[in-house]
């Protein structure tokens, strides 16, 4: 892999991971601390996949991207964002503004993007908050989000009010080649991938990563969902593809060896899952969980930690293995 020099026209984390696929590595203010985007060239410019966050250095690193020697003068035409959280939408507003690229999405990640930008705070927290108590979240940590406030808004810039769906089995023309619509499913509602068969390249997003597991979380908006059960129906599409795939991920390194990493992430699900059955022979509450699940967490992350959590308890739930008690003032988990 070649990365990027130190020469004033070469931007910092830009590299060439395979012919016509560019790698730009952007950093982020919270875990886990960067996110790939991608940038392949078509007949009229550059396809940039992801963003990054609304803030200043990432417009900064933009800036001296857009400049870069290596996109040959091209404009970037399309904005292809795979889902809508911030570290993939966050900044795509902005590039529309500078650029001129239409957005493509999917359109429950788009509509998802726009309710949140268009959430208030005062309506907001009160929910998170007794959602999060009845998970048995510590006063401290309920204190701390009254006063943090939303989050969203923070990191993800106006976007306009037009874009371009995309959907399962939609054809995207980059790099020369045609690349299929795959969406996954569990980490985010309608996350868009993308696969080529001539290059045998996919573009994973988050839904196949090279060490972490992508993040699968029931949240107060859906508090009924099961999107564990989601994400390892989902998976089953992706088994399907070859095993000398070329795997980009979201976060990490690109990497072959798609169903062994597949196989790991199921497994890794059963694991937690029978810990939490054996963990739950006396009635626990969603926070008592974060012990047997997760090294120890700094406050700031008990948000993302519960989440995880009841979406492994809500899946439990569902298979008939735990039952849920609704009558104290938080929920508790008991093996059947």
């Amino acid at each position: 892999m070649m990365t990027a020099g130190v020469d004033a026209d070469v931007a910092e984390g830009l590299s060439t991971v395979a012919p016509d696929l560019l790698r730009l590595k952007v950093p982020l203010p919270f875990p886990p601390w960067d996110v790939n985007a991608w940038l392949l060239p078509g007949p009229d410019g550059w396809t940039l996949i992801d963003s990054g966050v609304h803030d200043a250095p990432t417009r900064a690193l933009y800036e001296r991207v857009l400049a870069d020697r290596r996109l040959g003068g091209r404009p970037v035409d399309r904005l292809l964002v795979t889902h809508f959280h911030p570290d993939h939408v966050g900044l795509a507003g902005w590039l529309h503004a500078r650029t001129g690229a239409e957005i493509y999405m999917s359109r429950v990640e788009w509509m998802q993007a726009r309710l949140l930008l268009n959430e208030q705070a005062d309506e907001v927290i009160p929910q998170i908050v007794s959602h999060l108590g009845r998970c048995g979240a510590p006063e401290a940590f309920l204190g701390f989000l009254k006063q943090r406030g939303v989050l969203y808004h923070k990191w993800v810039g106006p976007l306009p009010r037009r874009y371009h769906r995309l959907q399962e089995g939609d054809t995207v023309s980059l790099a020369g080649a045609a690349w299929r619509v795959m969406i996954g499913e569990g980490h985010a509602p309608e996350m868009v991938c993308l696969y080529s068969a001539e290059r045998r390249i996919l573009i994973a997003a988050d839904q196949v990563l090279e060490r972490i597991s992508p993040h699968i979380g029931t949240h107060p908006s859906d508090p009924d969902a099961d999107p564990l059960a989601v994400f390892l129906r989902s998976l089953g599409k992706f088994e399907a593809l070859p095993e000398d795939t070329f795997v980009l991920p979201s976060h990490g390194e690109p990497f072959y060896g798609l169903h062994a990493r597949i196989a790991a992430l199921r497994a890794h699900h059963a694991e937690r899952l029978s810990k939490l059955l054996d963990f739950c022979a006396v009635p626990r509450t969603a926070m008592d969980t974060l012990a047997v699940l997760f090294r120890p967490q700094p406050m700031e992350q008990y948000g993302f930690a519960l989440s995880e959590a009841l979406a492994h308890l809500q899946h439990l739930e569902r298979l008939g293995k735990i039952n849920r008690d609704l009558s104290g003032d938080q929920w508790t988990f008991a093996r059947r």
